[in-house]
């Protein structure tokens, strides 16, 4: 008897399997961690200009004074790389430009309003749909702006930032209240940006939010100062004043202020994690429904799952660096350090399991895709290449979403002085690097200095 030939509708849809199957092994499909290698490394070795330059091309643009022409995607990302490596060199301008641009397009994933199903919708991959930040991140974006203004004497630009900041920060109590500290930096330069605004009241307030987060000895003055001018009160604003000297002098008037940031180390980068289905299904049963867990546990008996990949976030690796500051070749301790990387790291924990129960989703999606094709290719041999062509091809479209915003720095420090007005040394070492900077002050006036080393 002759075996039946396929009609020329099965023969059309094995061929696409097929022809799909071989173009995944000819272009294959980079991760975001792959992309931003070369960028990551030259920042290891000390050369933030190599990582500038090739964050420039992944823009396709020819230098960083340069935005590219669509400004989504991993674009947005690729901004916010790019403009903690400018703020590194310096570059102030372009990096505030570079947050700015970002900012708007910047989605912040709520998982506590999210359901599986919007956090698992993309078909084939968890980066084929726009990026969406963890809140850290959005507040970064304002924090690090603010260090760009104040560095560059900009009140009006840094008060902007601070309102910006305190929305997010608004959004995070409400949604996300265990990771709010990683804002308490902000709050600090918010703060300070208000004080020199001659705003007491927001001054205050954002004092009193860097106080609920973080010990800020440097505060004692400043709001003693502001504190008898203005009525704010709560109790870390209470507390603070109660170990204030009584009758505390006003700051002689022939006097100014320095503040100096410090950021160093990077924050730990996403990659992509291979774990058994069986530990999947454990890590992420509080996050899948009952009928995806039971249909995942049925293929898995099957065979037909037997891996999942998903993006994790490592713990972070030591910061063995100290900020060594001098104003005057006198020693200035670092006040209220704020550990990005761990604050980032407990936030990812936080969403693992849904990210692990997203990835099993996309799992069954693939395979159910396989198992449709081999029945609408009438089955036997060319139904099993045209079922391994779908599986297959979605398999290896199904990258690991592991873009984050990997230059943040790891550690977050600030330092603050009151001087006699004139001429001042400030020198700041960390992590190998050190910057050496003469300022001029006036008589009741103030600036900012920077180091940020991002190794």
């Amino acid at each position: 008897m002759m075996a039946m030939r396929p009609t020329w509708p099965q023969w059309r849809r094995a061929s696409t399997s097929l022809w799909l199957l071989g173009l995944v092994f000819c272009v294959g499909c980079a991760s975001y961690s792959d992309k931003v290698r070369d960028a990551r490394a030259a920042l290891d070795a000390g050369r933030p200009r190599d990582a500038i330059a090739s964050f420039n091309k992944r823009l396709g643009v020819e230098t960083e004074k340069e935005l590219p022409d669509e400004i989504r995607g991993e674009n947005v990302l690729y901004l916010l790389e790019r403009s903690v490596a400018l703020q590194s060199v310096g570059e102030y301008t372009l990096s505030s430009r570079d947050l700015e641009v970002a900012d708007k397009q910047v989605e912040v994933l709520d998982f506590t309003h999210s359901t599986l199903d919007d956090i698992s919708k993309f078909m084939f991959s968890d980066d084929s749909g726009p990026y969406q930040s963890p809140a850290y991140e959005k507040l970064m974006i304002n924090t690090l702006n603010m260090i760009n203004y104040l560095v560059r004497g900009d009140l009006s630009g840094s008060r902007v930032e601070a309102r910006r900041l305190a929305t997010m920060q608004q959004f995070i109590n409400d949604t996300d209240p265990n990771h709010a500290g990683v804002g308490a930096l902000g709050s600090y330069l918010a703060g300070f940006t208000f004080e020199k605004s001659r705003e007491p009241s927001e001054a205050l307030r954002f004092y009193d939010e860097a106080l609920q987060h973080n010990t800020y000895d440097t505060l004692l003055d400043p709001v003693t100062q502001l504190a008898k001018i203005d009525a704010y009160r709560t109790e870390q604003i209470k507390e603070l004043l109660s170990r204030a000297p009584k009758d505390s002098p006003d700051p002689p008037a022939d006097s100014a202020e320095l503040l100096v940031n410090v950021g160093y180390g990077r924050v730990p980068a996403k990659i992509a994690e291979r774990i058994p289905i069986g530990l999947a299904l454990t890590l992420a049963s509080g996050d899948l429904s009952p009928a995806s867990r039971a249909q995942a546990n049925q293929l898995a008996a099957q065979g037909l799952v037997t891996w999942i990949n998903f993006p994790t976030l490592p713990k972070p690796g030591p910061v063995r660096s100290v900020p060594m500051i001098q104003v005057d070749q006198r020693a200035i301790p670092a006040d209220g350090t704020v550990p990005v990387d761990q604050l980032a790291v407990e936030a990812w924990r936080e969403t693992k399991g849904k990210m692990i129960a997203s990835a099993i989703t996309r799992v069954i999606t693939r395979v159910v895709a396989g198992e449709v094709t081999k029945k609408a290719t009438g089955g036997g041999a060319l139904g099993f290449l045209a079922s391994l062509g779908a599986q297959v091809t979605l398999t290896a479209t199904d990258t690991p979403d592991t873009r984050s915003w990997s230059t943040l720095p790891a550690r977050l420090a600030v330092a603050r002085l009151r001087v006699p007005a004139g001429k001042h040394v400030i020198d700041v070492a960390v992590s190998g690097e050190r910057k050496q900077q003469t300022v001029e002050l006036e008589p009741g006036g103030w600036a900012a200095v920077n180091l940020t080393v991002l190794r």
